[in-house]
């Protein structure tokens, strides 16, 4: 045993105190936020390769590949225009209302598949954490650019419907970027929250698909915007103005659509989604590294 060693060993120390005095530190302690992004963003390569892999192999299995990222939304959106448009005739309120409803499937499967990924983030991948060091927001990170890169594919199809059901081009689906780039960048910070209460819930898997469920139904999507108005009390009718997905669906609706119905004014939806954004994106990132050193452990 060194002259060191035995110093230590004879003065007392505890285990804490000694690392401190040889420039030790823990295992998987958490960086500094700072720290923290600076190594997230040096991952960016393995995000996007992380990402695209996923892509790929998602409907490797399955004989008609990608196409069913597309062809899922149509199927729902025939399955609800039969139920609520020719059924209970909500389409009469609405003009093109096709196009309407496939407007709001679209957006909402991008936030809803979003959540189901993020969910499944850390619990779905524990041998990669185990095996390897990296910061772990790059599942969730990854999980939301995969859906991303859907999103573009269907928005071609959501195009092409829209064209065909009598829609005119105008400058107002330039609209259109910034609308999906701001539901991007509010799901990033959604998913880095569920992935987090993912990994310390194991039962959140079975909840989610019931809560976005209630959540479709409260972003009219299948109907309406006007329906909450003419049924709600009004307190109720405004604070459902503030569902940040019927949000980020109306603006999508404006950009595409001459005369969807909206909750708002749009300079104020415009607003609205900046603001969720910016909250949950930061509030999430915050949080998702709060627990840093936990993914994987146990």
């Amino acid at each position: 045993m060194s002259n060191t060693a035995v110093a230590d060993a004879d003065s007392g120390l505890t285990g804490a105190q000694l690392a401190a005095r040889h420039g030790l530190s823990v295992a998987g302690a958490r960086p500094g936020l700072g720290l923290y992004t600076r190594q997230l963003w040096s991952y960016r390569h393995f995000i996007t390769a992380y990402a695209n892999a996923k892509l790929v192999s998602t409907f490797s299995q399955a004989r008609l590949g990608q196409l069913w990222q597309v062809l899922t939304p149509l199927t729902n959106a025939a399955v609800y225009y039969f139920i609520f448009g020719v059924i209970l005739s909500t389409s009469r309120s609405v003009p093109n209302f096709i196009a309407y409803l496939c407007v709001g499937l679209f957006v909402f499967n991008f936030t809803s598949s979003v959540t189901l990924g993020g969910t499944q983030a850390i619990t779905g991948n524990l041998g990669l954490i185990r095996a390897l060091h990296f910061p772990r927001a790059s599942l969730p990170i990854a999980v939301t650019i995969t859906q991303f890169q859907n999103l573009v594919t269907a928005m071609v199809v959501l195009i092409a419907i829209v064209l065909i059901t009598g829609e005119p081009i105008t400058l107002e689906w330039l609209l259109l970027v910034p609308a999906m780039l701001l539901q991007a960048i509010f799901n990033i910070g959604l998913s880095l929250i569920l992935a987090r209460l993912g990994s310390k819930l194991t039962d959140m898997k079975q909840i989610m698909p019931f809560v976005m469920r209630t959540w479709m139904y409260g972003s009219g999507v299948l109907y309406s915007v006007k329906v909450f108005e003419q049924n709600l009390p009004a307190a109720l009718a405004t604070l459902v103005q503030f569902n940040p997905l019927l949000i980020y669906i109306e603006l999508v609706r404006h950009a595409l659509l001459e005369n969807a119905p909206l909750t708002s004014s749009a300079p104020r939806l415009w607003l609205l989604a900046v603001a969720w954004a910016a909250v949950v994106s930061i509030g999430g990132y915050v949080y998702f590294w709060r627990g840093e050193q936990e993914y994987g452990r146990g």
